[in-house]
């Protein structure tokens, strides 16, 4: 299982992995956890898209865009939480 996915050059640990193509266009889609202690950095890297994505263990890159992005109701705010967010991401062409 793929358990990385690097974003702009900042490395997430990945729960879970799944890619897949779409009109001709890798997307992959994954499940990864953030903390009270990361939530910052995540959310503000989420919000400057489009992204420089690396699949580093299938060898994979491509500019991509935000498909789809959740994340759990956990307050991050409060120190020692953790939240799961799910995050697709669509190739650019």
């Amino acid at each position: 299982m793929v358990k990385t996915l690097i974003l702009n050059n900042r490395s997430i640990d990945l729960e879970d992995y799944e890619e897949n193509t779409e009109n001709g266009r890798t997307m992959v889609s994954v499940h990864f956890k953030v903390t009270h202690e990361n939530y910052h950095d995540i959310t503000s890297l989420l919000y400057n898209g489009p992204f420089n994505v690396e699949v580093p263990e299938r060898n994979l890159t491509f500019k991509g865009s935000i498909a789809s992005y959740a994340s759990s109701v956990t307050n991050l705010y409060e120190k020692g939480s953790v939240g799961n967010f799910k995050l697709s991401l669509i190739e650019v062409q």
